[in-house]
């Protein structure tokens, strides 16, 4: 079974071709202790808690990801990574529907963003942070994997500069290294949408000539501001990164 590969102090949305899921262990805590916030934890409860004030919704998607899977496999040797890939698909896509890559702060009025910057959720020591590939878009693959990378290991060092982590205009979260099919994302205050992608695995389908077959296929679920974006823009968003995952040629030019 193929995974979206996760590394709990940095998660890149890479593969992992065989195995069981990773184990995700506890540091040791005395029972009955109260422990205050750290500075980290303090600014994402702060966020959570300002993010119960947008009236948001979710929709769902399947896509299959075979195509994808082949692309990665020649190419990893490159220095690809299945981030960069996934980011860049969501830029191409965010590229045709700019109203999934809006805002609204004022409640009054929403901002069509000028760039397309994915920022990606990243489990650290002490809380959460999200790098940001600035101009995922416009970027080619192998620079996008290289700046990818060099902003995980300043992640594991806790010396992402704030451009670097605060400028996201849509954000990824994976679960799917984990086993996890489906879950829902807490939208970051300032944002239009945010996509949970779960874990890549074997379907049972039915093809075209109405025989059983077998896929490799995700679950995303986008969790979007409804002030801003409604239900079709969702759909057709999710339609088009479909497309461009299901037929990756696009993703290295």
């Amino acid at each position: 079974m193929r995974r979206w590969k996760h590394s709990c102090s940095a998660p890149a949305l890479d593969y992992a071709t065989t195995g069981s899921n990773p184990v995700v262990s506890s540091p040791a805590v005395q029972l009955g202790s109260v422990v205050p916030f750290t500075t980290m934890q303090g600014a994402v409860s702060k966020n959570m808690v300002e993010s119960l004030s947008v009236p948001t919704f979710r929709v769902g998607y399947t896509i299959t990801t075979d195509a994808l899977d082949e692309l990665y496999k020649k190419i990893k040797s490159k220095g690809v990574t299945m981030t960069a890939l996934l980011a860049k698909a969501t830029a191409m896509a965010l590229a045709k529907h700019p109203i999934v890559n809006s805002s609204c702060r004022d409640g009054k009025s929403f901002t069509y963003n000028s760039s397309i910057n994915i920022a990606v959720a990243v489990a650290i020591d002490g809380g959460l942070i999200t790098p940001v590939l600035q101009d995922a878009d416009k970027v080619d693959i192998y620079s996008l994997s290289r700046k990818w990378k060099e902003l995980v290991d300043k992640a594991r060092a806790k010396q992402l500069q704030p451009q670097e982590y605060n400028t996201g205009t849509f954000t990824l979260s994976n679960l799917g290294m984990f086993g996890v099919d489906r879950f829902d994302a807490i939208l970051p205050p300032g944002t239009g949408a945010i996509m949970a992608v779960g874990v890549s695995q074997p379907t049972v389908v039915a093809t075209k000539d109405r025989k059983i077959g077998m896929k490799n296929q995700m679950q995303v679920n986008v969790t979007a501001d409804h002030r801003v974006i409604y239900g079709a823009d969702l759909a057709a968003f999710l339609q088009t990164l479909a497309k461009i995952i299901e037929d990756p040629k696009d993703l290295t030019f």
